[in-house]
């Protein structure tokens, strides 16, 4: 079979944290005769030479190469593209992962658009990852119709005969930047690139000791000569005009704007603050025309003048006021309306000393040009806030914990509200409802089991920002029961620290509610049929599996159906097969088609005459048996260490 895709993989001492790199890589769902993965190895003196030579021993479809050490990725990558033998070649770094589906998604996705650039979506584990390009997919995305340009990273599928026919390739050598070259080359030289949103193909982790190449500090002469190339490579294809401006603007905004800003700025060393700044202001001054910066939102338009102008103290005190500004989002409502969970939430932004507040006679900043002061600042930007006012927007985001993986939600703003504030100024609040539909909510696929995190993302005058959506009304919110959508369980909650409200998909018991039963919530009727009211939301009538465990483990299923009841409770119902039950005590379990138990803490003691059937609650466990379930757990994961330490020596 022709090699549809070649991964190439630059690796240096990447020590433990290439594992989940190569884990996702043997876990693509193209077949492996399909792709090719290609380790470079330039010049690692840990063990991972080793490690490498021997998955490739054990894997047809990988092969090494080891080389000197360049310094930098570049070279590793330019041997890997001469050495690969796929139609497209997808580049990743040795401590991130693919989605396990990833390889084919975007081969199948850049064939069927003609591509020869395809951008997957991303998420980071600890690392900033563009959010607005992946908001849709982007079939035939040019650097005009969507913000391609936001991502430059090289984490990316690249048709093989596109770059052999532009002859594009990394800049080699210890340098920075060398993606950014790259990328943007290809972005402007591409007959068509691809973006694909409804799956995240390639996830940035952060490691634990932080040392990725993105995080470790850098010579700012260095970099931002490096910067200048980028900068070239935009004015050698584009011509002069709004497009270039706008293409500059990304670079004014990214790599300075931002890096001087609030929270960013001031965990840096001051040492680190003047010599960026020193660096910065001579690229602003060489190389950005007059239509720039004021494409800029207010709030860097501010920065940006700040940089120009040299004002390393007034940097600094914008950026200690900056810090404080930061949206808030609270719930005014949840609740479960056919089969999605619907939310009714106020949000406004707020500074540190409180709600962020209009003056009567705010000024708007100009188009260019920097305040003279601090408190002159925050009058501009609250002045821009409140012309901006009429299309502020809010976003709702559900996000995996464990992976980060992002997924917009539908939203609709309601109301924007002008407040009268008692400092006599004036707060804008904005009020919206969002739906959250589990079967569709992660890019058109349900949410998977795990913890979804939601939150807001305010755009508003000269900010976009995200918070999560919480803490809870001092008043309190009442949330919904868990709901059964499809065979999933999805249960609203508010997290124990922040009280911010988080969904538990598949995975809660004891938030359930179930352990509250007790027989009064069910009955057993004449026709020998049992009914148990439970705190669930079901949408519709859902078919279900009752389980009855009786003595020796013996057990005897049972059809079942969940049908809704009041909005906040499902009535279970199941038939009883008296004639096989006996004299007996009957554990009760609710068996979903998805595979989820849920065991009730309600038992079936059946009479020594046939017929006579009484719910009672099962006891809990006292005190000695919870003492020796506990010593049992502990001796098993001791003799299960133990076991696992002989093999290892073994």
């Amino acid at each position: 079979m022709p090699v549809k895709v070649s991964v190439i993989v630059p690796v240096y001492n990447p020590g433990p944290y290439i594992e989940d790199c190569i884990a996702s890589l043997l876990r693509q769902s193209l077949p492996p005769d399909a792709y090719e993965v290609i380790f470079v190895d330039d010049g690692s003196t840990d063990a991972t030479p080793a490690r490498l030579d021997a998955l490739a021993a054990e894997h047809p479809h990988i092969r090494v190469i080891h080389q000197e050490n360049s310094g930098w990725s570049g070279k590793p990558r330019n041997v890997g593209v001469e050495a690969s033998r796929g139609e497209f070649v997808m580049f990743v770094d040795n401590d991130d992962r693919l989605g396990d589906e990833a390889l084919e998604r975007m081969y199948d996705y850049g064939v069927a658009n003609k591509a020869d650039v395809i951008v997957g979506k991303m998420a980071g584990k600890g690392r900033p990852v563009p959010v607005e390009l992946f908001r849709r997919n982007h079939p035939h995305a040019t650097v005009d119709n969507a913000p391609l340009i936001d991502s430059l990273t090289p984490h990316k599928m690249f048709r093989r005969s596109f770059l052999d026919r532009t002859g594009l390739r990394f800049p080699e050598g210890r340098r920075r930047l060398e993606d950014h070259v790259f990328v943007t080359e290809a972005y402007l030289r591409a007959d068509n690139v691809s973006v694909l949103s409804d799956y995240v193909c390639y996830y940035h982790l952060k490691r634990d000791d932080a040392s990725n190449a993105g995080f470790q500090r850098f010579d700012p002469v260095g970099y931002f000569a490096n910067l200048r190339e980028a900068l070239d490579v935009v004015e050698r294809h584009t011509e002069p005009g709004p497009l270039r401006d706008r293409l500059l603007r990304r670079w004014l905004r990214v790599e300075m704007v931002e890096r001087m800003s609030g929270r960013r700025l001031l965990a840096m060393p001051e040492d680190h603050r003047r010599e960026l700044l020193r660096e910065m202001h001579k690229v602003v001054v060489e190389r950005f025309g007059p239509e720039v910066a004021p494409g800029l939102r207010p709030a860097q338009r501010i920065v940006a003048a700040l940089i120009r102008e040299d004002r390393y103290d007034d940097l600094v005190a914008h950026a200690e006021w900056e810090a404080g500004v930061r949206p808030s989002a609270v719930p005014a409502e949840v609740a479960w309306r056919d089969g999605t969970l619907r939310l009714g939430l106020s949000a406004e932004y707020t500074t540190a000393a409180g709600p962020l507040t209009v003056p009567p006679d705010a000024t708007r900043p100009p188009a260019d040009g920097a305040p003279r002061d601090r408190a002159e600042a925050a009058a501009w930007l609250a002045a821009a806030a409140d012309a901006g006012f009429a299309s502020a927007t809010v976003d709702l985001i559900v996000r995996d914990r464990e992976s980060a993986a992002s997924f917009f939600q539908p939203v609709r703003v309601t109301s924007r509200d002008r407040v009268a504030a008692e400092d006599g100024g004036t707060r804008l609040v904005l009020n919206a409802t969002a739906t959250v539909d589990p079967l569709r909510a992660a890019g058109g696929d349900p949410l998977h089991g795990g913890l979804w995190d939601l939150y807001v993302r305010v755009g508003l005058g000269g900010w976009t920002k995200e918070c999560r959506l919480g803490p809870a009304p001092v008043a309190g919110l009442a949330l919904p029961p868990a709901g059964i959508v499809a065979d999933r369980v999805v249960l609203p909650y508010w997290t124990k620290q922040h009280r911010n409200l988080s969904l538990d998909v598949d995975r809660a018991v004891q938030g359930l509610g179930l352990h509250r039963l007790t027989p009064a919530d069910a009955a057993v009727s004449d026709a020998e049929a049992l009914t148990v009211a439970l705190p669930l939301y079901v949408p519709d009538t859902t078919a279900a599996t009752v389980r009855l465990v009786g003595a020796r483990g013996r057990t005897l299923d049972r059809p079942a159906v969940l049908t809704p009841a009041d909005g906040v409770h499902a009535l279970l119902e199941t038939g009883l097969p008296l004639r096989e039950l006996r004299s007996a005590l009957w554990r009760t379990e609710l068996r979903l088609a998805g595979g989820r138990v849920l065991r009730l803490p309600l038992l079936l003691r059946v009479g020594r005459t046939h017929g006579a059937v009484e719910v009672v609650r099962r006891p809990a466990p006292g005190r000695l048996r919870r003492l020796v379930r506990g010593a049992r757990r502990l001796l098993g994961g001791i003799r299960g260490t133990r076991t696992a330490t002989t093999t290892r020596k073994a």
